[in-house]
Parts: C-alpha cells; sequence; structure tokens
C-alpha cells in the first residue's frame, strides 16, 4: 500500500552584514507540531547566497520525500526555482542575455535538493510580523553572529 507523503512546513531566510560581508542562514522545519532549528554561516557572503544555502540545508536534512510548503521573504529565490530555472537550465546554465547565472552552484545544488520532494514555494513579506519568517530571521541572524566570533 502507497503512503502518502509526509507534509512539513520549512519558513527559511538569509542575512548579510554588508552585501558583500558576513553572512547567515536559518530555516525553521515544522512537522506534526515539532520543530527543527538549523543555522549557520559564512565570513564572506552575499544576501542571495545565504537564502538560497537557508533552503538547501533544509531540504539535506529529510530523510525521506515529503510534501513541503516552503516559505521565503527572497523574490531571488522563490522566482529562481519557480520560474527562471528552466530556463537557465535549457540554456546551459545561462541567462536569457547569454551571462553566467549567478550562484549557479547554488542553484545545482538546489535543484538536486529538491528532486524527491512535492515543493509549494511560497513567498512571504519579510520583516512583517509574520511569526515564522520572524523566527527564521532570527536563526539567520544568529548563524551570522556565531559565525564572525
Amino acid at each position: 500500500m502507497q503512503t502518502e507523503p509526509e507534509h512539513i512546513d520549512i519558513y527559511t531566510d538569509g542575512a548579510c552584514k554588508g552585501n558583500p560581508g558576513p553572512g547567515g542562514w536559518g530555516a525553521l522545519l515544522i512537522y506534526r507540531g515539532q520543530e527543527k532549528e538549523l543555522f549557520g554561516g559564512e565570513p564572506m557572503t552575499t544576501n542571495n547566497r545565504m537564502e538560497m544555502t537557508a533552503v538547501i540545508e533544509a531540504l539535506k536534512c529529510l530523510k525521506r520525500p515529503c510534501r513541503i510548503v516552503l516559505y521565503t521573504d527572497s523574490q531571488y529565490v522563490q522566482k529562481g526555482i519557480s520560474e527562471w530555472i528552466k530556463g537557465w537550465k535549457a540554456r546551459g546554465w545561462k541567462t536569457a542575455s547569454k551571462e553566467p547565472v549567478k550562484n549557479a552552484d547554488l542553484w545545482q545544488q538546489l535543484d538536486a535538493a529538491r528532486q524527491p520532494h512535492d515543493i509549494d514555494w511560497r513567498w512571504v513579506k519579510g520583516h512583517a510580523g509574520h511569526e515564522f519568517n520572524e523566527r527564521a530571521d532570527q536563526l539567520a541572524n544568529r548563524g551570522v553572529s556565531e559565525r564572525s566570533r
């Protein structure tokens, strides 16, 4: 008997002090009322790279295919994975203007990490009082501060 994939909500965020500069990422995973917090950082990075890393790290920690609602306040991530990536791949990781895709290494990792899952990518307005997005933001900032010690 085929079982329905597990449902999980994931909230992700990235932060950067300077762009580029020290950066952090955070993810909050909610499954059956249980929460898991993830965070990390890099000494020299960009905000977009941290936004993407948060999603990649959250997806990497899942043990089996899931049905996911993934919330991000990054239109770069949401539009990139939902709209732009198909064209980038078709053009050999080039933009429509034939330039190399920025952060192609992370887009390729994100493309691979999403494969076994059914993901509904949702954009939420950042810093607008959304409880779980605010928590992801706090985790990302924790990644910045713990990385820059």
